[in-house]
């Protein structure tokens, strides 16, 4: 199964920026940063108003050129709900900034220390909550990190919920040779490589440049179209990071390295072009049965697009998952 060439970009760099972009919401929830091993801080958010025992935790891996307060409403019902959630800004994005500061610039060597600082924040929730189960849930470019995370870390979850992902990438070899190119000549700049990417995916929404392909709902796109810390352009540096690690994602020996038990939720919308509705994700739905996983499901949704916990039909959403991690949870 192969997807439209003009995707060869826009599964590299999936949401990587270059549309414009979210609200800037008042922290919903304490606040902490944790220091990575090269001495960043890496901003932190935790809603924990859990009354009784926690069920578990969610631990939410938002996607790229956003941040992780957009995901206030559905961590509140997770924690309505008894589950505990915490969730960090990855570096260059938010508040957790590195080297020049910007936006976009998350230093050397980005995808790995996105992965790994996942791991780190995983081991402090652990420490937190000695006994509770983990579970990560990762959308777009965080469903990316959940998949990488799931076959280095695998061990450490009790599941993985991937939001608006996908499973292929065109012609991988030549992406990373071309962004890897524009790397060397110049790292900082901004990556050309993404502005044709977005005007493809909101062409079938609305004809121009734009943000509809995010979601059918006006107010959620208004809402990432006016916040200044959305849509903010990748460096080149970090589109040649993402669009390696992607490429060595779906190598078959890392691929292996998942825990066959791991249990898994696929979910998206079936008008998400990041998937190319939902063609890419046949192929991860098949990578993971050929390779024996015995927990596998996943519900595609008539209509919706890319960011399904902002889309109109978002209370169903919600429910399916927080079923779905009832029924793995403590």
């Amino acid at each position: 199964m192969s997807l439209p060439r003009r995707h060869l970009v826009a599964l590299a760099v999936l949401a990587a920026s270059g549309v414009p972009g979210c609200v800037s919401v008042v922290p919903p929830s304490p606040t902490f940063t944790l220091d990575m091993s090269d001495g960043t801080p890496l901003f932190v958010r935790r809603w924990l108003a859990v009354s009784g025992r926690p069920r578990g935790v969610v631990q939410l891996v938002h996607g790229s050129a956003e941040h992780s307060a957009r995901y206030d409403r559905f961590a509140q019902r997770l924690n309505r709900e008894g589950w505990l959630v915490y969730a960090d800004d990855h570096r260059g994005h938010g508040n957790t900034r590195v080297r020049s500061g910007a936006l976009g610039d998350a230093g050397p060597d980005a995808w790995n220390r996105f992965v790994t600082d996942e791991k780190a924040l995983n081991d402090h929730i652990k420490a937190r909550h000695p006994g509770l189960k983990v579970f990560m849930l990762g959308h777009s470019m965080g469903s990316f990190i959940a998949q990488d995370y799931a076959a280095r870390y695998g061990s450490t979850l009790a599941g993985v919920v991937l939001s608006g992902s996908s499973g292929v990438l065109p012609d991988a070899d030549a992406a990373v040779a071309a962004a890897r190119g524009l790397a060397r000549a110049n790292p900082l700049g901004a990556s050309p490589m993404l502005a044709s990417t977005f005007e493809a995916f909101n062409k079938p929404f609305a004809g121009r440049p734009g943000a509809e392909w995010l979601s059918r709902d006006p107010v959620e796109v208004r809402k990432y179209m006016d916040d200044p810390a959305c849509g903010f352009t990748f460096n080149n540096e970090l589109v040649a990071d993402l669009l390696t690690g992607l490429r060595d994602l779906w190598n078959p020996a890392n691929e292996a390295r998942i825990p066959r038990t791991l249990p898994f939720y696929v979910v998206a919308g079936d008008a998400d072009p990041v998937s190319g509705g939902t063609a890419g994700l046949q192929v991860l739905l098949a990578n993971y049965r050929r390779l024996g996983l015995t927990d596998v499901s996943h519900k595609f949704y008539p209509g919706a697009r890319h960011e399904i916990l902002n889309e109109i039909n978002r209370d169903e959403v919600e429910a399916d998952i927080i079923g779905w991690l009832n029924a793995r949870g403590a």
